[in-house]
């Protein structure tokens, strides 16, 4: 059985730790694409901490995690992205609620990663307009540098998504639907 999303714990507080350290850490890794934006391998972690602890996990990891990473590379946190990445986990997260969806029991099926792939895109592409649109009302951000920045942004986060951290929860579940079946001999 599943522990609710509302339910928390030391487990719970010390899994959004973890997350928004993973994830401000390794967020410096990436590749320039466009202005102020790279193809960042550390989106796999919002999939990953979205599945498998819920949506409320995987925002405030998210969120965090990416002001952790603002502080790291520029001193500056840039607010309407660091929600924006809470965002993506918690629409990644989604999938955590579907009744029999249970990857640490090794329980995904092929509706589990359908409905995951649809809730990450629409993630991706929600949370990067809520950014957008933040940076050009509330930061007064030019329109054609932020069109770029949203446009680029969501096409490498959907491949990071759909390469990196779909495969990452398909393969922890099936991993732990293979020791499921281990039994001690006497």
């Amino acid at each position: 059985m599943k522990p609710s999303i509302w339910k928390w714990s030391t487990r719970t507080v010390v899994t959004i730790g973890i997350g928004a350290a993973l994830y401000g850490a390794t967020s410096w890794i990436g590749i320039p694409i466009a202005p102020d934006t790279q193809l960042r391998p550390a989106i796999a972690l919002l999939a990953i901490f979205g599945a498998l602890f819920g949506p409320v996990v995987g925002f405030i990891a998210g969120f965090i995690g990416h002001v952790i990473n603002d502080f790291i590379q520029s001193g500056t946190v840039w607010w309407g992205w660091a929600l924006g990445s809470g965002i993506t986990a918690a629409f990644m997260g989604l999938i955590y609620l579907s009744k029999d969806f249970n990857p640490k029991d090794g329980v995904i099926k092929k509706k589990h990663l359908i409905s995951f792939i649809i809730y990450g895109v629409v993630g991706i592409f929600v949370s990067l307009a809520f950014s957008g649109l933040f940076d050009i009302y509330a930061m007064g951000e030019p329109n054609n540098k932020i069109v770029i920045q949203v446009i680029s942004a969501g096409l490498v986060n959907l491949a990071v998504f759909l390469i990196l951290g779909v495969p990452a929860v398909w393969a922890y579940a099936k991993r732990n639907r293979n020791n499921a079946n281990l039994t001690v001999e006497r």
